[in-house]
């Protein structure tokens, strides 16, 4: 059933479409013809005669095209019902099943469409045009021939055609269309922008960074459309036993003939109906569409919130999960060190025991010395200047601010230079290091190795996303049982972060193998996803039974290791996903149900109290529209448990 409708291209929908309109003409023509008395006439025979090839024009291809292929398929069931009405002398019955059956085709594709469009509208988003620097000049040139290392300018209000860095210009960019965020993003000089963007407020000149064909967006085009060919394990399931099924039907359909008619002398015509009715309503065609039409719709909206699933089958696996694995850098954390905690001592007050750290640390590249800088910049300090600067290799540096010579470094050093630190100092350190904290201290030294008095200390941390905790709880709430944190940090910082997220239980100082191993030892208690970065905890990603890669816009490694890639980093999106994949299992589970219960219900009632062919049809038909419909709903699901 599935292959009839994903393979069709737009002519052959709307030659489809055509067919079964006049199929619909034409029978209720023959209809009208044959209550006035023209039974008989060559009139009514040749209307029913177009009533059978316009409705099973189709169906008589894809039967065909089964068979070369040694399969049975519901189509066939289809047209041999048809036929057999036709022979006992009820072609309005057989037009009837033949129009129906079309009507239902007609509509799962529309309804397996708009699932597509759901993705294909993310190509339509790039510019076909763009400018170009060519010396002092601006050309416009196809977007296909931009080569990596040209300039391009987009203007506010223009979609940003390609990857790159700004060069210069100041905007903002609503990225929603990849990452499903609607709060533009601040762009700048050296930031990174990606094709398929919306540029709002201010000129931007952009130095491409990848071709066309490599860009962010055709890279999420290229993944989501080879997503709808990985398919779910049950979707494969019913697709192998659909040949098997429909053979089944047709044998069982032949029995029902040859046994009442031969051996206990029922009239054929009466026995032929009956088998005819029952062969329809038996046929497979909403069970083997509902799954397609559920997880189509499912990968098609939540593409659309930046939540890009690699087949059905990733999203079917994510609904089993009960154990969720969290890397913690740039996961569960921000992924850069903050200042948290600033304690002057000895008189000093807290603005000038920053401005004069951060005079030191301006001319370091470490990235505890970056968030000293950046912590005096956000309380609006005036730098100092920093003369003699000297750095201490991984330890700190030495420089004269406002007159004194002073050292800035790590606690190590200050233990090392044999710096006085006791009383409150003493006890702030130690309490900072309980907490997870890294420790930059300022002190007056007199000479090389000697520090004569201590300024203070400065307590630098990653901090916990402020959503993290939020996030933990809804997972909870969708029946995860397990929540773990592995990560390569100090066993006191990563207990410090995973008791502010709300983690279960906590995995530190892993080398990435043994992140691998970790996995593997969770997935032996339940099936564990598990949720990194991409690039360090690919491994892992790739060890787990579902791997989610977090905040993957533009990111290679991201896409091709994981088997979910959110594109924001908003953790909400993490539990949406969760919430998708269990609600598609409901979806499907609620379809195949239903799917089955009418082909029981209309199967038994044929065999007892024998339902008109027109009935059973109606039965058969609507069932399927309904499975399709009923999938349709996950284009809009937004979720239940997910903020």
């Amino acid at each position: 059933m599935e292959s009839r409708h994903v393979q069709y291209n737009s002519l052959a929908r709307h030659l489809e479409m055509v067919l079964m309109i006049l199929c619909g003409i034409t029978l209720v023509l023959g209809f009208v013809l044959e209550r006035v008395g023209l039974e008989g006439e060559r009139l009514l025979q040749v209307i029913w005669i177009l009533v059978y090839v316009t409705g099973g024009y189709f169906g008589v291809l894809s039967g065909a095209k089964s068979l070369r292929a040694g399969v049975v398929d519901v189509d066939l069931l289809m047209v041999l019902a048809a036929l057999g009405a036709a022979f006992v002398g009820a072609p309005f019955e057989g037009g009837m099943l033949l129009f129906l059956f079309a009507l239902s085709n007609v509509l799962q594709s529309h309804a397996m469409e708009r699932s597509r469009k759901a993705i294909g509208v993310l190509m339509r988003l790039r510019p076909d045009k763009v400018l170009v620097r060519e010396g002092n000049d601006w050309v416009e040139c196809a977007v296909d021939d931009v080569k990596a290392g040209a300039v391009i300018r987009v203007k506010p209000g223009e979609t940003i055609a390609l990857d790159g860095r700004v060069r210069s210009g100041e905007s903002g960019v609503d990225e929603s269309t990849l990452t499903g965020e609607s709060i533009p993003v601040a762009k700048g000089k050296g930031d990174a922008v990606f094709s398929g963007t919306m540029n709002q407020s201010g000129s931007l000149e952009i130095e491409v960074t990848k071709p066309a064909s490599e860009s962010t967006l055709a890279r999420i085009v290229k993944m989501v459309e080879e997503a709808r060919a990985q398919k779910a394990d049950t979707q494969r399931f019913l697709e192998k036993a659909e040949q098997h099924y429909a053979l089944g039907v047709i044998l069982f359909t032949l029995g029902l003939i040859l046994l009442p008619w031969r051996v206990f002398g029922h009239p054929f015509d009466e026995t032929f109906y009956r088998a005819m009715t029952v062969m329809v309503v038996a046929s497979p065609c909403a069970l083997i569409i509902s799954p397609p039409a559920a997880f189509l719709s499912a990968i098609g909206g939540a593409a659309r919130r930046g939540v890009l699933f690699k087949g059905g089958v990733h999203l079917e696996r994510l609904a089993g999960v009960r154990i969720v694995a969290f890397d913690k850098t740039g996961t569960l954390t921000e992924g850069r060190p903050v200042v948290t905690d600033v304690i002057p001592l000895n008189g000093m007050d807290a603005d000038t025991l920053l401005q004069w750290t951060a005079a030191l640390e301006a001319h370091s590249e470490h990235p505890l010395g970056e968030a000293v800088v950046q912590a005096s910049a956000k309380r609006g300090l005036s730098p100092w200047d920093a003369e003699n600067f000297q750095a201490l290799s991984g330890k700190g540096a030495t420089a004269t601010v406002a007159g004194r010579h002073l050292v800035a470094g790590s606690y190590a050093l200050f233990q090392e230079w044999n710096a006085p630190l006791e009383g409150v100092g003493a006890r702030e350190a130690e309490r900072l290091q309980n907490a997870g904290r890294s420790l930059v201290l300022l002190g007056i030294c007199s000479g090389a190795g000697e520090i004569t008095e201590t300024l203070g200390i400065l307590g630098v941390a990653d901090t916990v996303r402020p959503d993290a905790k939020e996030m933990v709880r809804a997972l909870k709430k969708l029946g995860i049982e397990r929540v773990a944190m592995l990560t390569g940090d100090h066993p006191a910082v990563a207990r410090q972060i995973a008791g502010e997220a709300g983690i279960d239980e906590v995995y530190a100082s892993l080398l990435p193998e043994d992140k691998v191993n970790k996995v593997r030892e969770l997935a032996e208690e339940g099936h564990v996803a598990m949720v990194g970065d991409g690039v360090n905890d690919a491994p892992a990603l790739a060890a787990a039974h579902v791997g989610i890669a977090m905040g993957a816009a533009g990111t290679d490694v991201a896409m091709e290791t994981a088997d979910v890639v959110l594109m924001s980093e908003n953790l909400h999106h993490l539990a949406f996903a969760f919430a998708l994949g269990r609600h598609t299992r409901r979806i499907v589970t609620q379809n195949l149900v239903f799917a089955m219960g009418v082909i029981l219900v209309l199967v038994t009632l044929s065999l007892t109290i024998g339902i008109p062919l027109p009935l059973g049809v109606v039965g058969h038909e609507g069932s399927t529209v309904l499975v399709c419909l009923n999938g349709l709903r996950l284009l809009r699901f937004r979720g239940k448990h997910t903020p």
